[in-house]
């Protein structure tokens, strides 16, 4: 796992809560409600946590209603974060 990973996560408090929140796989909707976003900014950062392979999209044919979750490198990377933060 590389440290640019966890170091892009954390330069975006959006990204690292959106990547904390799908510990458990959850829709746009859920997430934008759970971490008072609104729907566009949480569909574009999952865009791009999806496009540096953190977080993948387990209902892809689905145009409504999609569900993510976190990739093992996501998960790699969420481990780091919170360790970093309770030293």
């Amino acid at each position: 796992m590389s440290w640019k990973y966890v170091g892009y996560v954390m330069a975006s408090k959006n990204r690292k809560a959106i990547l904390s929140k799908l510990e458990d796989p959850a829709t746009p909707t859920i997430l934008a409600k759970s971490i008072n976003l609104n729907l566009a900014n949480v569909s574009r950062t999952l865009t791009e946590l999806g496009n540096k392979e953190l977080i993948v999209c387990l209902t892809p044919s689905q145009r409504v209603g999609r569900i993510y979750s976190l990739t093992k490198k996501g998960k790699e990377v969420l481990v780091m974060i919170k360790k970093m933060e309770h030293q």
